[in-house]
């Protein structure tokens, strides 16, 4: 696209942001491409120019944008320059997606704005379901101590205020106006909830359309169960992602709008790490992440 070139009126601009994912990223165009009514155009943000993606994306036929990054600005940073590209066009809409997941079908982004221009939405998602079990959910959802696993158990047509961001989550330009980009701080993980809580506090109508699907490795595997499953606490496996889930949950937890469900939170991973796990020292080291994300401390892991 050349600089003078400008985007229809209502157009909607695709963000994806990857980094050494070739496959999963042809996976995600193919059908990004594909939809009833396609984006207007692409931007795909590559964190990882190690092992480039460009040819990749030269590929798509829905023309394009490829912003190779020589430093890795996770998902946070990788979105947020994504997006300030998109609107630097004339973005009237913007889709954004991860790498690792696709629109189900070719309906999921006509639906999307259908849904949105129908009932006045700043934001509308759709659901977030496994990639290999589409019928179960890829994150579970909890609404006070019940746990939501498959997408049935949502309900039929829409839920209000409640959205998976940044996995085929469609943005009015105006609607981030108000809540702005992502934080780049967080680099990866809670960057998505950040944001959510943004939405929130706007007071602007967003929410999930039940009838559009994105599909997303599962992520259920990561909430670890105890009282039964009653309760279920976030045990990322990988030590890096445990590292930025908590430092991020510290600093998220201090916010507006979030800090009244803090305490009820150490009560929930000290039952977990000392109760259900007997780890005393991994309790430490979650306490320890906390405090550090409580005082802003963003140090890169």
């Amino acid at each position: 696209m050349t600089g003078d070139a400008r985007l229809a009126a209502d157009a909607v601009v695709a963000v994806v942001v990857t980094r050494h994912r070739r496959e999963q990223l042809t996976d995600s165009l193919k059908m990004i491409a594909a939809q009833t009514r396609p984006p207007d155009h692409l931007v795909v943000v590559d964190n990882g120019p190690d092992d480039p993606a460009r040819d990749i994306v030269e590929s798509c036929p829905v023309p394009s944008t490829y912003l190779v990054s020589q430093r890795n600005l996770g998902g946070a940073g990788g979105f947020a320059l994504g997006i300030l590209h998109a609107l630097a066009l004339g973005a009237e809409w913007v889709w954004c997606a991860d790498d690792d997941g696709r629109p189900a079908d070719e309906t999921v982004l006509d639906t999307l704005l259908t849904v949105a221009q129908q009932r006045g939405l700043a934001e509308v998602s759709p659901v977030v379901a496994n990639i290999e079990t589409p019928e179960r959910l890829a994150f579970p959802l909890r609404r006070g101590l019940t746990w939501k696993r498959t997408a049935a158990d949502l309900g039929e047509d829409f839920l209000p205020g409640i959205a998976s961001l940044f996995n085929g989550a469609l943005f009015r330009a105006s609607t981030l106006d108000v809540v702005g980009v992502p934080d780049y701080r967080l680099f990866f993980r809670g960057d998505e909830v950040e944001v959510h809580r943004r939405l929130v506090r706007s007071g602007l109508p967003f929410g999930t359309c039940l009838r559009a699907v994105y599909l997303h490795p599962d992520g259920s595997d990561e909430f670890k169960p105890m009282l039964g499953g009653r309760l279920h606490a976030q045990d990322p496996e990988n030590e890096v992602k445990r590292y930025y889930t908590y430092r991020n949950r510290g600093y998220l937890l201090a916010q507006p709008g979030l800090r009244k469900i803090g305490m009820l939170e150490l009560a929930r991973f000290a039952l977990y790490f000392l109760g259900t796990k007997r780890d005393p020292k991994a309790f430490r080291e979650w306490l320890r992440l906390v405090r550090q994300g409580r005082r802003e401390r963003f140090f890169r892991r």
